[in-house]
């Protein structure tokens, strides 16, 4: 007896799907061969960590850590099929302890038929320390080998125990020929060129931001956006995908490596780098106020004395920015950055300040020298505290060269100013209160 056929059967009939659903582009160039994984070479090139592995027919478990869309889900499972590990995959997002217990007690019945298991475990990160811990026993006894995927440093969020019986293998952003190359696949597999000139092209390529899902779905949606013989230029490209956003976790390594990458830049000083960092940093939603606070630590770290008006311009910045907001405020950070950037450097303050810190730690409880003393009674007066002491203003030059240091403690040196920026005259002064106390001493 036949049946009516539904409306939805019909109209994938009619568009030659005949109930296959269509596949993403990303699932259909996913490499069946390692040799076909770009942008890993580190890992899977001639010398590569994983290709000694393999050469050596010893794979042990590892933790696979990079940022989203760089191959670790797939490198797991290519592995297990070159190693003839049966591929089993959870991910801590939707698994919790039953989950685990099914997966070992699985792996156990499987190894008593000489079937090993590689256990790929994506989102290892959000397992919490006692899950994690549940995977030392199966790691240990060979039940598993585990190949965990994590886009967070394994160093803040796994467990000591678990690291140490497992190497990490950091997986990089894809470059731009590697995307490139998953571009130019893409396009023989659907057998047509993407709609888009050169330097959409190129854009496409920056948004996709290392990620290779990002720059296939991205491919997809020009594909669908583009009418018969239109091509986009970089502007209509934009306006189109509506441009992905930054990978960028304000609260995990993302936010640490671009605040870094600013402080460095300063620090370098290269203003353009440094305003490029602090632009992806907005951009992302960064709180300005939060960056306006690091160009003041920036100031007082590296600038220093080189140049006082340093720390006076980046608090300036952050009071501008409390009073504009956002956006004309953030012209005011800007302004900071590029000061900051192109200020005499000296670290010679901070270096000071850390030296006297520890002397002071080391010292204890050593008291100031008597004749630095106020006496303000008389018991104290007859026990020596302020005799002898040199009032500096009545001496000439106003500097007495009396030594302040503790007796036992001896004269030290922490601050040492470097020939630059304002700090060059310090050093002029510093260099003749030393001779005059040479002299004074003589």
């Amino acid at each position: 007896m036949k049946t009516a056929k539904s409306r939805t059967a019909t109209l994938f009939e009619a568009a030659g799907l005949e109930g296959d659903a269509p596949r993403p582009l990303a699932d259909k160039l996913r490499p069946k061969r390692l040799a076909e994984v770009v942008g890993q070479d580190h890992l899977l090139g001639p010398d590569g960590a994983l290709t000694r592995m393999l050469a050596a027919r010893s794979l042990g478990s590892l933790v696979f850590w990079g940022p989203p869309g760089t191959g670790k889900t797939t490198v797991a499972r290519l592995l297990a099929s070159e190693t003839d590990l049966h591929f089993e995959q959870i991910s801590a997002v939707f698994s919790g302890v039953a989950d685990l217990k099914k997966a070992f007690e699985a792996a156990r019945s499987r190894r008593e038929t000489g079937q090993g298991t590689l256990l790929f475990v994506d989102e290892i990160h959000r397992f919490n320390r006692a899950q994690q811990d549940s995977f030392l026993p199966v790691m240990e006894d060979g039940t598993v080998i585990l190949v965990g995927a994590t886009t967070e440093n394994p160093s803040f969020e796994l467990n000591a125990a678990l690291l140490s019986r497992a190497r990490v293998l950091v997986f990089k952003p894809l470059d731009a020929e590697a995307i490139e190359h998953l571009l130019a696949r893409a396009e023989a597999i659907e057998q047509k060129p993407l709609p888009i000139d050169g330097d959409a092209r190129a854009s496409l390529i920056r948004m996709a931001d290392g990620d290779g899902r990002a720059a296939l779905t991205l491919a997809e949606e020009v594909w669908r956006a583009a009418r018969a013989g239109e091509v986009f230029d970089a502007a209509k490209l934009q306006e189109v995908v509506q441009r992905r956003a930054p990978i960028y976790d304000k609260s995990q390594d993302g936010h640490y490596n671009l605040i870094s990458a600013l402080h460095k830049s300063v620090r370098g000083s290269d203003p353009d780098a440094a305003l490029y960092y602090l632009c992806r940093m907005l951009d992302a939603g960064e709180p300005p106020l939060y960056i306006a606070r690091r160009v003041v630590r920036m100031a007082v770290e590296d600038i220093g004395l080189a140049d006082p008006q340093a720390l006076l311009v980046a608090n300036a910045a952050k009071e501008a920015y409390d009073f504009l907001g956002s956006p004309e405020g953030e012209l005011a950070i800007a302004q900071a950055v590029i000061y900051c950037a192109t200020a005499p450097k000296s670290n010679a303050a901070y270096v000071a300040y850390g030296a006297a810190m520890r002397t002071a730690k080391e010292a204890g409880s050593l008291l100031p020298p008597k004749h630095i003393l106020n006496a303000p009674t008389g018991l104290m007066k007859a026990e020596g505290y302020g005799a002898g002491y040199d009032y500096d203003h009545e001496t000439p030059e106003t500097f007495s060269g009396q030594d302040y240091f503790p007796e036992a403690l001896g004269r030290q040196t922490f601050y040492d100013p470097p020939e630059r920026g304002f700090e060059r005259e310090i050093r002029k002064r510093l260099d003749y209160w030393a001779k005059l106390r040479k002299d004074r001493k003589a």
